[in-house]
């Protein structure tokens, strides 16, 4: 029975193993996810925004295209805050002893994660466009290319770890859950103080149909040796 799992997770309440939960590929992708959005919020924030000698004022590298450094910034923030999320859900998602809730946790995380591989692609594309058509006089210093070339290569590898997040949750919903062990309306017992009294039954408290209180006499319906009394018609 120990083998049994409900959306790849077992009967609630176990103890936490981090170092089993730091193995597994989900969580492995999600910190993987989770630096490559610092590196693309931290090389936008940090070297996204330059000017010329003769300028004062600052502009987004892509092409002085504010919406690529805002769109680069945003989506490194959001999907920072979106791995530490799924990271705690992970955390969390043993302890539901609820199938449905398991259920419903597991498609969040395969839309969530569908979602930002498909965001990130955009992403990737327009950052790279904007910097193909950059213009090099607008940066005759050349600052900040590492920096950008970082940013845009960073968000083509967060298109395949987020859409690797969102193959491996399918794979736990295909999974589903084991009948043997979980049941739709299952819930952790330690939860459920108010179960429902269960009363063994043995054979040894039968009664007799005359409620004389004794033992039915299984072998006396068939020698003709009991009480019974034919009647003549």
């Amino acid at each position: 029975m120990e083998g049994m799992q409900a959306y790849g997770a077992g009967k609630a309440g176990g103890a936490f193993d981090p170092v089993t939960f730091l193995q597994q590929p989900q969580t492995i992708l999600r910190i993987v996810s989770w630096l490559f959005s610092i590196v693309i919020f931290g090389c936008i924030a940090n070297e996204g925004y330059i000017n010329r000698p003769d300028e004062v004022e600052e502009y987004c590298i892509f092409n002085r295209n504010q919406n690529a450094c805002n769109y680069g910034v945003f989506m490194g923030s959001m999907a920072f805050l979106c791995c530490v999320a799924f990271l705690a859900l992970d955390v969390y998602f043993p302890q539901i002893s609820s199938v449905k809730d398991r259920k419903k946790a597991v498609l969040a995380d395969i839309g969530f994660s569908a979602f930002w591989s498909f965001m990130w692609f955009v992403g990737f594309c327009f950052l790279a466009n904007q910097w193909q058509v950059t213009k090099q006089e607008d940066n005759p210093l050349r600052e900040g290319g590492d920096a950008a070339r970082a940013a845009i290569t960073f968000s083509f590898f967060s298109i395949f770890t987020w859409a690797g997040q969102s193959f491996l949750a399918f794979q736990r919903y295909k999974l589903g859950a084991d009948s043997a062990l979980f049941s739709q309306e299952y819930t952790d017992p330690s939860q459920d103080a108010a179960g429902a009294p269960y009363t063994s039954f043995g054979g040894d408290d039968l009664e007799s149909p005359s409620g004389g209180g004794g033992q039915i006499n299984s072998d006396g319906a068939f020698d003709g040796t009991g009480s019974y009394q034919r009647q003549d018609y």
